[in-house]
């Protein structure tokens, strides 16, 4: 087990919620990480874009407490790894829902935040929920963060209310963690719950299928050509190992105008280096989050230039398409909105925004008569199996209502 915690992550994590509730603070809390880094985050407060962070999680068999440190913080003995994991931080802004779909697309399990000086439950609890069931993720740790802040009687009573609200839900079943992201109180008890969580079976005999989240580069302004470094692709490897040395296709690719039109072309570069947290890998199996270090030129990675796009082993990945058809699977009623509206079906000729794993597209709808055909803006590579996250705009948001699937 020690050999495989110091390799990859065993399960990647999001952490999801409403604005404000938490979710960077107690990742901090989590890895010693602070993942809210671009200027424009820090300059607002909130998260923006999906955050990347990992721990090895310890545990002390004296006292079976959970922590990060190299001591037990109780008996300060010593401690055996037990559990290494990454997690995602995704933003609880309403605008900013299509990106948390994105980062719902590449984790296996969630720590769900409420924050208790709040009223619950608040627009985006909801609506992040559903993004997971949307997503499959059917395993979730529910943390009442901000606990210091009230009293021991209105913890009690909201807690009642988030068991109410989450029956009928994934999450039902879920525990229910009092916690203090800001005093470090009951961090240990989310680490037990972590270990205790399934990691799932990992096809590792597949064609690779890498899901692209997030692309950089990570070149200071001013090195000269020859230090350049290639350019990094970061996300998960869903099934399939990748290694060092292969070349990959990258799809739909880059995207350019030609008369007026955008057209997309395949990317095909070799893999320099693969990194798991902290560790340089050989080989990576599908497990956690994953940075690539390409041969592209940074220009074509800088600034999430090809993120929602797939990589592969060349030849491998299906060609991209500009026409689907789904079967769906609508909801009731409309979340993330104070008042309750009724979710009417799906009409020809309406816009309609989709998530497909890490990707965002729109799609105009040709037919709804059964199933449900679409053109779209931007083409998907389509994979077997994935749901697509369905969002409808209602009074210039975009609001989840339903989940497909491919036929």
């Amino acid at each position: 087990m020690v050999k495989e915690i110091s390799n990859q992550p065993v399960l990647n994590i999001g952490l999801v919620g409403h604005i404000d509730h938490g979710k960077t603070t107690l990742l901090y809390k989590l890895t010693g990480v602070w993942a809210d880094k671009h200027s424009e985050e820090l300059k607002r407060g909130i998260t923006i874009k999906l955050g990347y962070a990992d721990a090895v999680i310890n545990k002390c068999s004296k006292c079976n407490v959970y922590t990060i440190e190299k001591k037990c913080p109780c008996c300060e003995g010593k401690v055996e790894p037990a559990k290494y994991v990454s997690f995602v931080d995704a933003p609880g802004h309403e605008m900013l829902m299509a990106t948390m779909l994105g980062g719902a697309a590449v984790i296996d399990a969630a720590i769900l935040l409420v924050a208790a000086n709040e009223p619950f439950p608040q627009p985006q609890t909801k609506e992040h929920l559903l993004a997971l069931e949307t997503k499959g993720v059917k395993q979730v740790i529910v943390v009442q963060n901000k606990i210091d802040l009230i009293s021991k009687e209105d913890a009690l009573k909201q807690y009642v209310q988030i068991k109410e609200f989450l029956k009928g839900t994934i999450a039902e079943n879920s525990p229910i963690i009092p916690v203090s992201a800001q005093q470090g109180i009951n961090i240990d008890k989310i680490f037990e719950e972590i270990d205790k969580l399934r990691i799932p079976e990992r096809d590792e005999k597949s064609n690779p299928i890498f899901l692209i989240a997030r692309s950089f580069d990570i070149n200071l302004p001013g090195i000269s050509v020859d230090k350049l470094k290639g350019g990094i692709i970061g996300g998960t490897l869903k099934k399939g190992k990748l290694k060092v040395g292969d070349i990959i296709e990258i799809k739909p690719g880059q995207s350019s105008k030609v008369h007026d039109k955008t057209v997309y072309k395949t990317i095909k570069t070799k893999i320099i280096s693969l990194r798991a947290g902290n560790n340089d890998l050989k080989e990576a199996i599908p497990s956690g989050s994953l940075a690539i270090q390409t041969s592209l030129d940074p220009f074509l990675t800088k600034a999430d230039g090809v993120a929602g796009c797939i990589a592969g082993k060349e030849n491998t990945l299906p060609d991209p398409i500009y026409r689907i058809k789904i079967k769906t699977q609508l909801f009731k009623e409309i979340v993330g909105t104070k008042e309750q509206l009724k979710i009417d079906p799906l009409k020809k000729g309406e816009f309609l925004m989709l998530s497909v794993n890490t990707a965002i597209t729109i799609g105009t709808v040709v037919s709804a008569i059964k199933d449900v055909e679409l053109n779209l803006k931007i083409p998907i590579v389509p994979c077997k199996n994935e749901r697509i996250g369905i969002a409808r705009n209602y009074q210039g948001h975009w609001r989840l209502i339903g989940w497909g699937e491919l036929i």
